[in-house]
């Protein structure tokens, strides 16, 4: 009985200092502001609650589709995204490049458990609401997409044009 109780604990704890390993490890999931802001900077920086333009509602939905599908900020200007999940699953709004995003949808696909705490995205259980707020210091076009495995394939994406 002592030698099992020892064999789940160290179980335990292997599989407690992995998770922390790969927490750390990728595309800024448990990682550092510093890295979480390097991972993003393409599409700007998180912002300051205090210097909110304004505010973006954004639904997300089953039919995978975000609504408003298109955005269209000034550089510099701080947005707060109050993103709502009218639907019946999961779903999520990330922002960054096209190829971030592609990338971390690859990810995604590999590891369907991996749980987000980037600033620029915000995992939003069914009926309930979420937040980014998010500074664009760059002008150009940026992507956002659902990241859930199959959403971003199904066409969960949107665009942000930057003035």
């Amino acid at each position: 009985m002592k030698s099992i109780l020892i064999a789940s604990v160290l179980s335990l704890a292997t599989l407690s200092l992995s998770s922390v390993a790969y927490a750390d490890a990728g595309h800024g999931h448990g990682a550092s502001k510093e890295k979480q802001q390097d991972h993003a900077s393409v599409a700007g920086k998180p912002g300051d609650a205090a210097k909110v333009s304004r505010t973006v509602e954004v639904d997300m939905n089953d039919t995978m589709r975000f609504t408003p599908a298109n955005i269209a900020v000034k550089k510099g200007e701080t947005i707060k995204f109050v993103v709502k999940n009218s639907g019946k699953i999961t779903h999520e709004m990330v922002l960054g490049s096209m190829k971030e995003l592609q990338e971390h949808a690859a990810m995604m696909k590999k590891m369907p458990g991996m749980v987000h705490a980037d600033d620029n995205m915000v995992v939003v259980e069914p009926g309930k609401t979420g937040e980014i707020i998010w500074q664009f210091t760059n002008a150009g076009k940026f992507d956002f997409a659902c990241l859930q495995p199959g959403h971003f394939e199904a066409g969960m994406k949107g665009n942000v044009a930057v003035k």
